[in-house]
């Protein structure tokens, strides 16, 4: 999920080698300033590569335990809305018409389906991101992050997400060629063929000499999307114990797919407590503390609570740098907390929902909560169900996702 800033400008280089580089990448160099962090945005970083990520998690958060977001809050989140109903990872003119030079993001575009649909009372906003997100959907069923490239599994979850949130049936979402979103996102998965047989459930992020290579941040996505959710998981009244992908693999199954990404994720968590990660310039594995609540969260969706526990309780002893005044790492572990029934006021001794709010605008005081908006759906319900871009050269699989989920993960 979730703070991806740091990798966005190796994502854009790798938008080179996949493909032709948009013209406002090509055309536009480095800027000697990062633009000014707007009054109405969540953090203080620059928000180039994550503003509207960030602010679309800090926002589903807020609604999640109960919280009215400040008005002006929204208005930013709503007024980054292109006129044809994408997004781009941030405009700092968003008066300016988009136009072919605006570098559309379906990552971004994705999430912010999520927080509007949170909000509520954003029904048109709403239909037209997904409308647009069903228009740049890639003939084999699958979403890239940067409409117009070859697809990859954490941007084909996403968006799955995203259109499971709004509504639609991401089964009957199908491509021109005939392609629906759950083929696009199957076609991602390591099967019962794959080496090692650790690895077989995890989906990749995308094919590198024509092999996938297990990626977290992929897997976790994936099993959401396939369970047809996303970021807000209801915590689950019953637990069953997570199971390695079921071989021989039967006829395409979403569900099922979902179920062997979560045994992948439950197997990888035991080694350590966590997931763990090679960063680039490194051969060192760390503590990815991103794609560890990412993985928790997808199992509480699976129905694991009994697989989470030890990373959750690991989460909540050592994420605190990670988080620090970080509004997207925050927003993730108040919705971590969420799906766990874990209170995030008291997440491992930090109130997180007090962190949260003080990155960014004060949320509505409750004594000046305006009328509920007719149509608006409670915090955390069942509809509001949603849920981290590099793909280039030798770099592929689990370290270059680990790069991809820097934006949605990495501190501030």
């Amino acid at each position: 999920m979730n703070v991806r800033r740091s990798a966005a400008a190796l994502a854009a280089s790798a938008v080179l080698c996949v493909g032709a580089a948009p013209a406002a990448l090509a055309d536009t160099p480095s800027p000697s300033a990062p633009p000014v962090v707007p009054s109405g945005l969540f953090g203080k970083a620059d928000p180039t590569y994550d503003g509207v990520w960030r602010q679309s998690l800090a926002l589903i958060a807020q609604r999640t335990v109960g919280l009215t977001p400040a008005a002006q809050a929204v208005d930013w989140l709503t007024g980054q809305q292109c006129a044809g109903g994408g997004f781009a990872s941030f405009r700092a003119d968003a008066g300016a018409a988009c136009d072919d030079k605006t570098m559309y993001d379906t990552n971004a575009t994705a999430v912010a389906v999520q927080a509007m649909k949170a909000l509520g009372g954003k029904d048109a906003q709403v239909k037209k991101a997904t409308d647009w997100l069903k228009s740049v959907q890639n003939d084999d069923g699958g979403w890239a992050y940067v409409p117009g490239s070859p697809s990859e599994g954490s941007s084909t979850s996403l968006v799955i997400s995203a259109l499971a949130t709004a509504g639609e049936k991401p089964a009957e979402v199908k491509s021109k060629a005939g392609k629906s979103a759950y083929d696009g996102l199957l076609s991602f998965q390591l099967g019962c063929s794959a080496e090692p047989a650790a690895d077989r459930g995890a989906f990749g992020y995308q094919p590198a000499d024509g092999k996938l290579a297990a990626n977290a941040d992929a897997t976790a996505a994936a099993a959401l999307a396939a369970l047809g959710k996303g970021i807000v998981v209801e915590p689950a009244a019953t637990d069953t114990p997570a199971a390695a992908l079921a071989c021989p693999a039967g006829p395409a199954d979403p569900a099922g797919a979902a179920q062997g990404a979560a045994g992948y994720l439950a197997e990888a968590l035991k080694k350590d407590g966590h997931l763990t990660a090679v960063t680039p310039g490194s051969d060192q594995p760390t503590a990815d503390t991103g794609n560890t609540a990412d993985a928790v969260i997808a199992l509480a969706a699976a129905g694991h609570r009994q697989a989470a526990a030890g990373a959750l309780e690991w989460l909540q002893k050592n994420s605190t740098a990670w988080a620090n005044r970080n509004p997207a790492a925050l927003a993730t572990l108040v919705l971590t907390a969420h799906a766990t029934g874990t209170d995030p006021k008291a997440f491992g001794g930090v109130d997180l929902v007090a962190a949260l709010n003080a990155t960014g605008p004060a949320p509505v005081a409750p004594d000046a909560e305006p009328q509920k908006v007719e149509g608006e759906e409670k915090p955390g319900s069942g509809n509001q169900n949603i849920w981290w871009i590099v793909g280039a050269g030798a770099a592929a699989g689990m370290g270059i996702g680990i790069l991809l989920s820097g934006r949605r993960k990495k501190q501030q």
